[in-house]
């Protein structure tokens, strides 16, 4: 795997044809919410307007994708008991499905089986890779691209096996 120049994951869903899928495998991403928003949820204990509002540019770009007829999904990993970022994540989440992203959720227990990457992950259309590195307190540390066929088809197993696993938003609680 090569690192590559990483254009803009806004460029990277406008691209896609059929399918973007996303494996979420951290219990926080705290150090990467750079405009305060889980301090907020915390404080208002629960997600405000200003938050609805923040996350417009990624429901109007899901919007845009599902209706071109890509599939959208994300599953996340998590530990339980949750950390209270991931009940963040977890009450926003009807912001991604009212978007038309499908959401699922897998504890880390019945997981264990699974061969998963080391990092986060998009897979575009079954042919690019878009790994995100975090560092300990869930700040970025980069991005890098990668359309190695086989480490794709790897990846896209490790997903389907996951969602295959994993429970739908609506019936998963936290």
């Amino acid at each position: 795997m090569k690192p590559s120049s990483v254009p803009p994951f806004s460029e990277l869903i406008r691209d896609c044809q059929r399918s973007a899928v996303h494996l979420e495998l951290r219990d926080t991403y705290e150090g990467y919410d750079d405009g305060g928003r889980f301090a907020e949820w915390k404080q208002a204990g629960g997600i405000t307007p200003a938050f609805v509002e923040d996350f417009r540019p990624w429901t109007e770009l899901v919007r845009e994708a599902v209706g071109r007829g890509v599939q959208m999904r994300r599953a996340r990993v998590v530990s339980e008991p949750v950390t209270d970022y991931i009940r963040f994540e977890y009450e926003a989440s009807h912001l991604n499905q009212e978007a038309g992203e499908q959401v699922r959720w897998l504890p880390r227990r019945d997981a264990a089986t699974l061969l998963l990457p080391g990092a986060d992950l998009w897979i575009l259309d079954d042919r690019l890779i878009r790994f995100g590195y975090f560092t300990g307190d869930g700040a970025l540390d980069g991005h890098e691209m990668c359309d190695d066929p086989s480490v794709v088809k790897s990846f896209s197993e490790s997903f389907e096996s996951v969602w295959q696993r994993a429970t739908p938003h609506e019936r998963f609680t936290v």
